[in-house]
Order: structure tokens, then sequence, then C-alpha cells
């Protein structure tokens, strides 16, 4: 019967999942079917833990993320808890035996979107890996299905990753972070004087990381590499309908990619897929 629960929890993780992210959700689909599940499970956590911190501004917020913390930490140590979410998400951490201080610095991360409006460069970088670079590690250690010489080998793309697809986000919502919730991310940038040459540094920035997430693509198991290949061009499809918006319309009005679009990706990924081109 524990099989059921472990299922109905995992199921409930991947209905997270597709209900805040269409996009994460079509790009996990297309990984083997071993690894789904694994990163349904991680994608709900983060997603919940995001939601505390973002969302219930009527409750205290620094409770529920204390509470939070400490029932996954109780069911990683339990192996079980009656939250769907962190029961399927303990399955995995402790299935892959993935290191608990990523967790540690994720939670650090989320601790610091309650109180930090504005970050210096050195809050930024340690944001960056907490919020986001850890979670492609997580992932990562998934992909590699114990292969710890293959996770060593590609831990600073999967970080590059991450990083890339998180500032994407800062760039894309830095009006929604700013009214909604009175944080700007990027260090030294002034919300309402953001000019082309700053915003072009930060491009620089994330471009770079875009290359170098690129070159680990090509070196990951088989199993892994087509969904994260089409996660990879959804992210620099939108990274470069941002780069040619103009910084006053990115304060204006949230920049998406067209359901067309993202399906003209999938096409194009699964053709150079087949010819073994990824």
């Amino acid at each position: 019967m524990m099989h059921l629960f472990h299922t109905v929890s995992q199921r409930c993780s991947q209905v997270t999942t597709e209900a805040y992210s269409t996009s994460f959700a079509s790009a996990i689909r297309l990984l083997h079917k071993d690894l789904r599940n694994p990163i349904y499970n991680i994608y709900g956590f983060v997603r919940f833990a995001d939601e505390i911190v973002d969302t219930f501004h009527d409750h205290d917020k620094a409770i529920l993320l204390q509470q939070f913390r400490r029932a996954t930490y109780e069911a990683l140590e339990q192996g079980i808890s009656l939250n769907p979410i962190l029961h399927s998400f303990q399955l995995t951490i402790n299935s892959y035996g993935i290191d608990r201080s990523l967790i540690d610095a994720f939670f650090s991360s989320m601790e610091t979107d309650l109180h930090r409006q504005c970050y210096s460069e050195e809050d930024y970088i340690k944001y960056i890996y907490g919020s986001a670079e850890v979670v492609g590690l997580m992932c990562l250690q998934v992909f590699c299905e114990g292969d710890q010489t293959l996770f060593t080998k590609l831990k600073p793309y999967a970080q590059s990753l991450g990083a890339a697809f998180q500032k994407v986000n800062f760039l894309r919502d830095m009006k929604a972070d700013y009214h909604g919730l009175n944080r700007i991310y990027f260090p030294g940038v002034d919300l309402y004087h953001l000019t082309e040459t700053t915003k072009r540094m930060i491009e620089a920035d994330i471009e770079a990381d875009f290359q170098r997430a690129h070159e680990g693509i090509a070196q990951l198991p088989w199993k892994a590499r087509f969904g994260v290949y089409v996660a990879y061009k959804y992210y620099l499809t939108l990274f470069r309908k941002i780069r040619k918006t103009q910084p006053s319309r990115i304060l204006e009005k949230r920049v998406r990619v067209p359901n067309y679009r993202k399906a003209l990706i999938l096409v194009r990924a699964g053709v150079k897929n087949q010819l073994k081109l990824i």
C-alpha cells in the first residue's frame, strides 16, 4: 500500500508543476520516464517554498517558511511525510543521495526573500546559488543516476543553466518584483532609470551563462539530454525576445513566448535530436 501513497504523492508534485509552469512541465515530459517523477518532485517542492515567500501576504510568511523547512527535514529523516509534496521530495532526495547542503542553501535564499529589498554583488551571487543553481544540481544528481564522476564533471554547467534561468526570470519580472514584492535583485540597478547600457551588461552576463550551459547539455546522459535541451531553448528564446525589448517596455509589460513559438521550438529540437545534433 505504500506504493499507492508514493504514487499519489508524486502525482501531486506533477500536478503542481503542470499548474505553475507549462514550459517546465512540457520539458519534463520529454525526459526518459525513469527521470520524470524525481524532477516533478523537486519542482513541486521548490514551487511551494516560492509560494510562501512570494504570495502568502496575508499570513506570517516567516513562520510558514520555518514550519515548511522543519517539516522538510523531518520528512528527510523519517522517510515519510503526510504532506504529499514533501513526501515525494524526500523520496527523490533519499533515493538519489542528494547532498543536504543544497537544501540548506535553498532555504537560506528563500529566507533572504522575506526581508532583503536590494542586493549587493556578493548577496546576489549567493542568492542565485541558493535559489537556482542548487536546483540545477539536484536535477543533475538525478540525471547522473549515481555516476558521481559525471556529476562532478557537469556540475559547473548545471549551475550556469540554473543561473541563466533565474536571471532571465529576474529581467522579465523586474516590474512585478519591485511593485509587488519590493525587490530589486540586480546589484546597483535603478529601476526607474534602467538604461540600455545597464540592460546590455545584465544581458552579457546571462549570455555567458547560456553559452556555458550549452556546453554541458551535450554531455548529459541520453535520458536527460533532450528534455533539458528543450527547456534551455525555451528560456533562450525568451531571453532573446527580452534582449530586443526596450528597457522602458520591460517595465511596462511581461515578455512572453507564445505557444506557437514553443511548439516550433519543440519540433526543431526533435529534429536535431533525431539527427543526434544535440
